[in-house]
């Protein structure tokens, strides 16, 4: 199994010891150096997941070390937990300016430094995954959240949703338009899920006009319905009131012929292990691509539900 590496910035042999024997034994993968220029070397030659930083060093001071990782936007997703001295307010808060993700205070429990390590890598790890534009989670942690309700013997339901006409909207209005449409999407989804939401809800991107939402069954429609009403609404922001009353917008193919796309609609398939049993995340995703289908056959916004039994 893959191991975290993590990298300890301080001229203490004791503190270096005392930290890597606490993660070591956690099961990361531990290096160190003993000052910042060695420490600035180790990070470019070894790429650590996570640097943990001592703020007092003689030569180059952590908060020194800190600010050049930090201008370098390679080690942009990197992590860096500054130590500080006990009730150090003034380091604590120099080093979360310089874009430190946390700090620990010495002396510390062992237990509050795996927390914080724990912790930090896993809010690092989200957003390495995360779609750039919504913020929201992509396929690497969909499949996970189905496959782990799949593992759990969840009732659940999932939601793969899909704008209709939204490249011909691009192609008309360009891309930072069609970014507002995305945003806008993702925006439309989180309100629906928080407004029907068990506490569980998932929101993915899949990428482009692609997202997920996984519930509860008898939740789905209800935020289904939600989506729909806020997105006829909402998208008519984004046009031109020419376009609005004329109903479509008008752009050419590669030949030259003018082609007529109406406003933006939504399709949405619904996919539950209510009355079949589902055995992986690419299972559902097959099923949904045929519900996708049928509802994208149907003019204007939609939502399917999959009804097949066994």
């Amino acid at each position: 199994m893959f191991k975290k590496k993590i990298l300890i910035i301080d001229d203490t042999p004791f503190m270096i010891k005392l930290i890597s024997d606490i993660l070591q034994n956690a099961g990361y993968d531990v290096t160190s150096a003993t000052g910042g220029a060695e420490g600035l070397l180790k990070v470019r030659a070894e790429k650590p997941d996570l640097v943990i930083l001592d703020v007092v060093m003689p030569g180059m001071s952590g908060f020194e070390v800190c600010k050049i990782l930090r201008d370098d936007e390679s080690n942009n997703l990197m992590p860096i937990i500054i130590l500080t001295a006990q009730d150090n307010e003034e380091d604590k808060l120099k080093g979360l300016e310089l874009g430190a993700d946390d700090y620990i205070t010495k002396p510390f429990n062992p237990r509050e430094l795996l927390s914080r390590v724990r912790n930090t890598l896993k809010r690092i790890d989200r957003n390495r995954w995360a779609n750039p534009l919504t913020g929201l989670r992509g396929n690497v942690e969909i499949q996970a959240e189905i496959n782990s309700r799949i593992a759990r013997k969840e009732l659940f339901a999932v939601l793969y949703i899909d704008l209709d006409n939204f490249k011909a909207y691009n192609d008309v209005y360009g891309f930072a338009s069609g970014d507002r449409a995305i945003k806008l999407t993702a925006d439309i989804l989180q309100d629906n899920v928080n407004l029907f939401s068990n506490g569980k809800d998932f929101i993915g991107h899949i990428g482009g006009d692609d997202f997920v939402v996984v519930t509860v069954p008898e939740n789905a429609e209800k935020i289904a319905e939600g989506i729909i009403t806020d997105f006829d609404k909402k998208i008519l922001d984004l046009y031109t009131q020419e376009d609005i009353q004329r109903g479509y917008i008008v752009t050419t193919d590669r030949l030259g012929n003018q082609m007529k796309f109406p406003v933006m609609s939504i399709s949405i398939a619904i996919v539950t292990n209510e009355h079949r049993t589902l055995f992986s995340s690419l299972q559902v995703s097959e099923i949904a691509a045929e519900v996708k289908k049928k509802a994208k056959s149907v003019q204007g916004s939609v939502w399917i539900k999959d009804q097949r039994r066994g």
